[in-house]
């Protein structure tokens, strides 16, 4: 019987994707909190301006509310295991997470825009800061959702 699972090598197994508590200590998913967390931060900052440049700053609040809606329900599926353990899930994944880490650099572009208009102007050293403040922000959780797609390849 040893002899019969010696000849036949069993194929390489992919990694278990995480559920539960687990899934705050596996990279890439440990990246979905910070998510959540910064791109929130990019909304409220945001919001706090009083959306000064509609145009831009409606598609910032648009896609940073958007994207912390869907991580949030991506890390509840993670955090009760709806994934089954599917391939399919690291694929989805891995679409989702560079879609919206594209999506958010466009965002970001935006929102350091309306940062430097925001420079002169009525009620200037609040909005500026408050803007300021969503710009860096809008670029770290750019910088964590590319992080998130790319590293899914390298486990």
């Amino acid at each position: 019987e040893e002899m019969a699972s010696a000849c036949n090598p069993a194929a390489p197994t992919q990694p278990a994707l995480p559920s539960g508590p687990a899934v705050f200590k596996t990279i890439p998913y440990a990246f979905i909190l910070p998510e959540i967390l910064c791109g929130t931060w990019v909304w409220i900052l945001v919001a706090a301006t009083t959306v000064s440049f509609p145009l831009l700053q409606g598609w910032v609040m648009y896609v940073s509310l958007s994207s912390c809606l869907i991580s949030l329900l991506l890390l509840i599926s993670y955090l009760f295991g709806f994934h089954k353990n599917s391939e399919n899930w690291k694929v989805m994944d891995s679409l989702y997470h560079g879609a919206t880490a594209i999506l958010y650099m466009s965002a970001a572009v935006l929102q350091a825009n309306a940062t430097i208009r925001s420079e002169t102007g009525p009620r200037s050293p609040l909005y500026y800061q408050l803007n300021s403040a969503a710009s860096f922000f809008a670029f770290i959780t750019t910088f964590l959702y590319i992080l998130h797609a790319f590293s899914i390849y390298y486990q």
